[in-house]
């Protein structure tokens, strides 16, 4: 191949110098054809690609193909019902709900309710009208403890950084939150001039690297989180100890991302690679999370301070259950990440097979508390592919009191999936610190989206509890939701998730399947 295409292209510029003497207008095509050869001898001469040195140009084809795979496969491959991460019905959807447009489907369900995984909540015959459901969903979160305690949404935007996001994006949101009276997540990166001009309510998350509330060695710094944390906008602070899309990796920031102003809000070096460590240094043990707990309730002025998390080893969980039953701290709440949790950059082994999911880690969690007898002091926040009210209502019945998203709150952006979050080439400047791509997000158009997307999402989970009779969330349960678990069986979530009564590891009786990581959970130290 490599001597074809030498031969060829001598013969061919012979040829068009000899045709040239007789067709001078022939001369032009030179200028394809010469840079074509200079590619094609760089081709052979390169050492990188196998491929190229064999097939010279032709092989760049191949590049070609995968490049373009993405968006083919996106808009002419996948059917509606199978598109990853986020398949095209969900997708639409929240692009329908954003834009204020018709989100209904004609013609009947595209899912295959037989196959196993189907899930559907169980109607009433004596469901309500939905003029009779107060379609503002909302809970109180702020223990015994807590002075200030706060009135959330029941969906609220999930951490998201200025960084891995643009600060068109975050001001989008953040307006959006503000206009539905919603909360919006900061993400680990900071809390940014962004997050707070608009006024929307906000979370703070402090994360391993402490970003905005650290020293020059990259430790804690009490005054810093104080004069940040007693703003009048942060109503929230939550711990990240660990997320879905990377649990016990740290958050990963990519050089091409960490610009001049973004490295002066986390305290860093532009232009680098900043990997979060995967553990903090303020506190080493269960006793000591909760002593910090304590200590950031105390330095913000009483306002609600919890802690996410993504489950790995049980015996940890029960660690923190037993150091709060020891030192009678209670976090205010506690999010759950999945490990179906999205993020804008991380290794395909944490992505794919690190962490438990979320349906599972919300039944454990949520029963741990139970069995503790602390689940009514502690809210439960799910994180992890919320999209619809049905979403927020399987949430709900498995054990959460809230849900938070980030994935769909991005749609509602304008996000249209095109997989390059991480290479700050983001078409749409969702996720991307690139200026020239960064304008071409409204902020103005946006806000109305997040908030048209929020509204009538919320809207659909007071209409899905009024369809099953109730009249609040906090009714929904685990025998609301039947799961198809063969082609002939299905079970109710309480029959797959039975539940731990109240206080029932207090009194000895332990369920055989806790029994052995509930003994080996030591409140002292993380590790089993």
């Amino acid at each position: 191949m490599r001597t074809t295409f030498i031969l060829s292209m001598i013969l061919s510029l012979l040829f068009t110098l000899i045709l040239c003497q007789f067709h001078p207008s022939i001369l032009w095509s030179l200028w394809l054809q010469i840079p074509i050869f200079a590619l094609g001898c760089y081709d052979l001469m390169q050492t990188r690609h196998s491929l190229l040195r064999n097939y010279p140009v032709i092989g760049r084809a191949r590049n070609l193909a995968e490049s373009l795979r993405p968006m083919v496969q996106q808009y002419f491959v996948e059917s509606d019902t199978d598109g990853a991460p986020i398949n095209r019905i969900f997708r639409s959807v929240v692009y329908q709900r954003a834009k204020d447009e018709m989100d209904t489907v004609p013609y009947g369900t595209k899912f295959d309710i037989y196959r196993v995984g189907y899930e559907w909540l169980a109607h009433s015959l004596a469901a309500k009208n939905a003029t009779e459901i107060d379609h503002d969903l909302r809970i109180d979160i702020g223990g015994s403890a807590c002075l200030q305690p706060y009135r959330a949404s029941e969906l609220n935007i999930s951490a998201m950084s200025f960084g891995a996001l643009s600060a068109q994006a975050i001001r989008a949101l953040n307006g959006g939150a503000k206009l539905g009276g919603f909360a919006h997540n900061t993400g680990e990166g900071g809390l940014s001039e962004y997050h707070l001009q608009q006024g929307g309510d906000l979370i703070w998350q402090i994360g391993t690297a402490y970003f905005g509330c650290r020293d020059r060695q990259g430790r804690f710094d009490t005054q810093l989180f104080a004069d940040k944390a007693n703003l009048a906008q942060v109503k929230m602070i939550e711990i990240k100890l660990s997320q879905g899309a990377k649990p016990g990796h740290g958050g990963v920031l990519p050089a091409c991302k960490n610009t001049p102003e973004i490295a002066a809000i986390r305290g860093v070096e532009p232009y680098t690679q900043v990997d979060s460590p995967a553990r903090h240094t303020a506190f080493s043990s269960p006793i000591e999370l909760m002593r910090f707990i304590a200590r950031l309730r105390e330095l913000s002025g009483g306002k609600p301070i919890g802690f996410k998390l993504c489950i790995g080893q049980r015996s940890e969980f029960f660690a923190l259950c037993k150091a709060m039953l020891a030192t009678g701290i209670r976090p205010d709440f506690i999010t759950v990440d999945g490990g179906e949790g999205g993020t804008g950059a991380a290794p395909v082994e944490y992505t794919n097979s690190v962490g438990m999911p979320l349906m599972d880690a919300l039944v454990f969690v949520s029963d741990c508390l139970n069995g503790f007898g602390m689940r009514q002091e502690i809210k439960i926040i799910a994180s992890g592919k919320i999209f619809t009210g049905f979403h927020i209502v399987k949430r709900l019945a498995l054990g959460a009191d809230l849900c938070n998203s980030a994935r769909g709150m991005m749609l509602a952006l304008g996000c249209i999936q095109s997989l390059q979050c991480n290479k700050d080439t983001c078409p749409t400047g969702v996720a991307t610190q690139n200026p020239a791509l960064g304008r071409g997000l409204v902020v103005a158009n946006k806000i109305q989206r997040v908030a048209n997307y929020h509204r009538q999402t919320v809207a659909s989970v007071a209409d899905i509890i009024a369809a099953a009779g109730l009249s609040r969330t906090e009714e929904l349960n685990r025998s609301h939701i039947f799961r198809r678990v063969d082609i002939n069986q299905i079970k109710r979530y309480a029959d797959i998730y039975p539940n731990v009564p109240s206080g029932r590891f207090l009194s000895g009786d332990i369920p055989l399947a806790y029994d052995a990581e509930l003994e080996m959970a030591d409140p002292q130290s993380f590790g089993a």
